[in-house]
């Protein structure tokens, strides 16, 4: 059995990784650009050390799981992509080192407490809700805007390194490529206001992309893509 998830696991990667190279190329990018975020929420775990063997940067949608996960896989570079509550800061904090998912400023000043308060440094996204969709947590893009001085004049022991966000759910995934875009001009937007450039904050992370339509994403300049079905197909839950 370990011989034949090794092969489903590694076809999938590779089918994963043909298509970033291809969207790369049309979008005139370079495919190291583009990092791959492993979402092992409902993966099982033998797939999960199989697919360690080939690839190192992977994703949890629940700080307990992350928690569990990451010291099993310590060479692996953890992220935790799925929504935070403000408990479960400091469990964060330990485990990722990349946390996707921070959806408001009383999220972003507690994980600034407990940072200072711990000595932690930690890297952060912003996730902002694009799509207006109730169902989805996030910054609202007028928000970050004209807060931007004042949010970042609120931090001192965390980096921000860029923007998350999440298309609404469609069997099109062209229906994406709206809200990737404008993820991709308020980043650009944001990193163009004089209190960035003063602390010389680039934000070259953009996190977006998922199964579905990471190849959209890509090609309007994702950093990261979030994968998680497509990597674990062919395998028995």
């Amino acid at each position: 059995m370990t011989d034949h998830l090794k092969q489903i696991v590694s076809q999938n990667l590779q089918h994963i990784r043909d298509a970033t190279n291809m969207a790369c190329q049309r979008a005139g990018r370079a495919p190291e650009d583009v990092r791959l975020v492993a979402v092992t929420k409902y993966a099982p775990w033998d797939a999960v050390v199989e697919l360690a063997e080939l690839h190192s940067v992977f994703g949890e949608s629940r700080p307990q799981q992350l928690a569990e996960r990451q010291p099993q896989l310590p060479d692996v570079e953890w992220h935790l992509i799925g929504q935070l509550q403000r408990n479960k800061v400091p469990l964060a904090l330990k485990h990722a080192s990349l946390i996707h998912s921070v959806d408001s400023l009383r999220l972003l000043e507690r994980i600034e407490t407990v940072a200072g308060d711990r000595g932690f440094a930690p890297h952060l996204l912003l996730q902002v809700n694009l799509t207006g969709e109730e169902s989805k947590t996030g910054f609202e893009r007028q928000e970050l805007i004209d807060g931007w001085p004042e949010l970042l004049q609120s931090i001192s022991h965390v980096h921000i390194d860029g923007l998350m966000t999440m298309a609404a759910a469609s069997d099109d995934p062209e229906d994406a490529r709206p809200v990737f875009q404008e993820l991709r001009q308020l980043r650009e937007s944001l990193a163009a206001h004089p209190e960035s450039r003063s602390r010389g904050m680039a934000l070259p992370e953009l996190s977006m992309g998922m199964s579905g339509d990471f190849v959209q994403a890509i090609e309007e300049g994702a950093t990261l893509i979030r994968i998680g079905s497509r990597l674990f197909e062919g395998i028995a839950a």
